[in-house]
């Protein structure tokens, strides 16, 4: 798995590749984004569009950031989720509780919108 990071504002995009499938490369993700909490970036897009699959234990790594963020008054959004991934969090139906966008620049620009409403 990659992590691919942009930092937009200050909003963090971080672009995975590969398959999100528990072990160190996975609670790496998790890492970057306590890391990214302890530098002041409280909102984060996970964009997906580069995962090919996901298990729990992906799944679990997700739900960790979310918490992170949540706890510190921030806030994670998923774009570009792929439709396998999509089934996924529809059985599990964590669909309801991730915000999610079509890709990457509509979920930054979501955090903006969100500041003026």
């Amino acid at each position: 798995m990659k992590i691919k990071e942009k930092i937009e504002g200050d909003v963090a995009v971080l672009t995975i590749g590969g398959n999100m499938m528990g072990g160190p490369e996975t609670m790496a993700l998790h890492d970057k984004v306590k890391s990214l909490g302890a530098d002041g970036i409280k909102r984060v897009v996970i964009d997906l569009k580069g995962v090919k699959w996901m298990n729990s234990s992906g799944l679990g790594v997700l739900m960790a950031c979310m918490s992170t963020l949540n706890n510190t008054g921030g806030k994670l959004k998923l774009a570009s989720v792929t439709e396998k991934v999509k089934s996924l969090l529809v059985i599990t139906q964590l669909m309801r509780i991730f915000d999610t966008y079509e890709n990457a620049e509509r979920a930054v620009a979501s955090f903006y919108e969100e500041q003026h409403n």
